[in-house]
C-alpha cells in the first residue's frame, strides 16, 4: 500500500505546525551552514589579497598591524624605518623588484597611497584597464572600485587616527585637514584584483613625501621617479614590498633584515596566526550551532513524539482495517522525516543567503571580496543533519506502535 497518501493526509492537519517547525529548522541549520561557508571564502579572499606581497620589510613592532595596514589598507600609524635601505635593495642581487609603500593621506575615504610604477604594475604582472600608470608627480592611478573617471583633480586629505570616511564621501572632517595646493590628476585604473587595493588610489611615493614637506628622496627635482634615491634625501618609510630572485633569496632577505632596527616577514606567517584564532572563533561558533541543531531536533521530536500519542486512534483504525505494522511504522517516521528534512534543505539556502550577505558586507567595509558560497563541506555536514533527523524520526514511528490496538480504539 502506498504510505504517501497518509503521510500528506497528516501533514495536512498539522496545519501552522508543518509549516512553523521547518522554519525553526532551518534557522537552526543556516547558522552552522553561514558560518562555515564565511570562515572558508575569508580565508581564500584574505590568502588572494597577499599573493602580491612576497616579502614586507618594516619597523620593529607589531608584525600583524604591520600586514593589516600594508596588505589590507587598514589605516594605523607605522612606524619608518631608514629610507637609505631603498638604495641598499636596489644593489642587491637577490632582490628582483622592490617598493616603497607609504600611507597617510586619503581622497573621499579613499586611501592614498605613495608607491612606484613597478608595484603599480604588480612588479610588471597586470596593465592598467584604463589610461596609463603614473609618470610624474601629481598624477595618480585608480583602483577598480574607485568612483571617480579619468582626468578628475582631486587633493588629498590627512588622515586622522580614528576617524575613517565612507568610501566616495569627502566628510566634514576630512575636508578640514586638506592639503591645500597638493593635487593628483587621474591617468588611468587598474583591473580588479578582489583586494582592497581596488579601493585604493595609487600615487608616485615622491609626490606623498612632497606633501608632507620631506623632499621628493632625490638630489634634483626633475629626476626621475623612483630609485635610484639620493641617500642623504630619503625620507623614512612605513614598509617595503621586496620581491625576492628565488625562495632561497627570500629566506636570506628575511633573515637579514630581521635585524638592525628592522623587520621582515612574509605575510603568510601573520595569515597562519590570524586563520589559527579565526579557526578558533570558527569552531566555537559551529559547537554552538550544532547544539543548537540538537536542541532544535530534539524539541520538534517530542513535539512530534506528543502528536503521535494523540493520533494513536487513526493508527489503531489502519491496524484493524489491516495495516500492517511496518506500514504504520513507514507512515509515521515520513511524516517526521519530511519535516525535519524541508527544514534541513532550506537551512541550507538560507545559509547560502546568510552567508552572500554577510559577504558583501564585509567586501563593503574592507575590500576584500569574499565570494561566500555554500561547498562541500556545508552540503556534507547538511546531509548528515538530515541523516540525523531520519534516525530521530524512528523515535516517535516506533512510540505509535506501542499501545495496542484494542485499547487504542477505545
Amino acid at each position: 500500500m502506498n504510505p504517501w497518501p497518509v503521510v500528506i493526509a497528516d501533514l495536512k492537519s498539522l496545519r501552522w505546525i508543518a509549516f512553523v517547525v521547518p522554519i525553526f529548522i532551518a534557522l537552526a541549520v543556516a547558522i552552522g551552514v553561514a558560518v562555515s561557508a564565511q570562515e572558508t571564502a575569508l580565508r581564500r579572499a584574505s590568502t588572494q589579497a597577499a599573493n602580491d606581497f612576497d616579502l614586507v620589510i618594516g619597523a620593529p613592532g607589531s608584525q600583524t598591524q604591520l600586514v593589516l595596514t600594508t596588505v589590507y589598507l587598514q589605516p594605523e600609524a607605522l612606524p619608518l624605518v631608514d629610507g637609505a635601505i631603498l638604495n641598499r635593495l636596489a644593489a642587491d642581487r637577490r632582490v628582483k623588484a622592490f617598493a616603497p609603500i607609504a600611507f597617510g593621506d586619503v581622497v573621499r575615504g579613499y586611501p592614498v597611497v605613495g608607491t612606484t610604477t613597478s608595484f603599480a604594475s604588480r612588479f610588471g604582472r597586470v596593465a592598467p584597464q584604463e589610461g596609463r600608470l603614473f609618470a610624474r608627480e601629481g598624477e595618480a592611478v585608480i583602483g577598480a572600485d574607485v568612483k571617480l573617471a579619468l582626468g578628475d583633480e582631486v587633493t588629498p586629505s590627512h588622515a586622522v587616527a580614528g576617524h575613517r570616511s565612507p568610501f566616495g564621501v569627502e566628510t566634514a572632517h576630512e575636508h578640514e585637514h586638506r592639503h591645500e595646493g597638493a593635487h593628483y590628476k587621474v591617468v588611468g585604473r587598474l583591473p580588479r584584483f578582489g583586494s582592497p587595493w581596488d579601493k585604493a588610489i595609487l600615487v608616485p611615493i615622491e609626490s606623498v613625501w612632497e606633501v608632507h614637506g620631506l623632499g621628493n628622496g632625490h638630489a634634483r627635482d626633475d629626476a626621475p621617479l623612483g630609485a635610484p634615491f639620493d641617500a642623504e634625501k630619503i625620507p623614512g618609510v612605513p614598509a617595503i614590498v621586496v620581491k625576492p630572485l628565488s625562495i632561497a633569496d627570500a629566506y636570506t632577505l628575511r633573515g637579514q633584515y630581521r635585524q638592525g632596527g628592522t623587520t621582515a616577514l612574509f605575510p603568510a606567517e601573520v595569515l597562519v596566526t590570524l586563520y589559527r584564532a579565526i579557526g578558533d572563533v570558527r569552531d566555537v561558533l559551529v559547537v554552538g550551532a550544532v547544539l543548537n541543531d540538537v536542541l532544535v531536533f530534539a524539541v520538534t521530536i517530542v513535539l512530534l513524539l506528543a502528536l503521535a500519542g494523540l493520533r494513536r486512534r487513526r493508527y489503531a483504525v489502519l491496524r484493524a482495517l489491516g495495516a500492517s505494522r511496518a506500514y504504520v511504522l513507514l507512515t509515521v517516521w515520513l511524516g517526521a522525516s519530511v519535516i525535519l528534512v524541508a527544514g534541513c534543505m532550506a537551512g541550507l539556502g538560507l545559509g547560502a543567503l546568510a552567508s552572500d550577505t554577510v559577504g558583501r558586507l564585509v567586501e563593503s567595509r574592507t575590500g576584500l571580496v569574499v565570494a561566500a558560497g555554500v561547498g562541500w563541506p556545508e552540503i556534507l555536514n547538511t546531509f548528515g543533519l538530515v541523516l540525523a533527523g531520519g534516525i530521530m524520526a524512528l523515535a516517535p514511528a516506533f512510540a505509535s506502535l506501542r499501545m495496542p490496538v484494542d485499547e487504542a480504539l477505545r
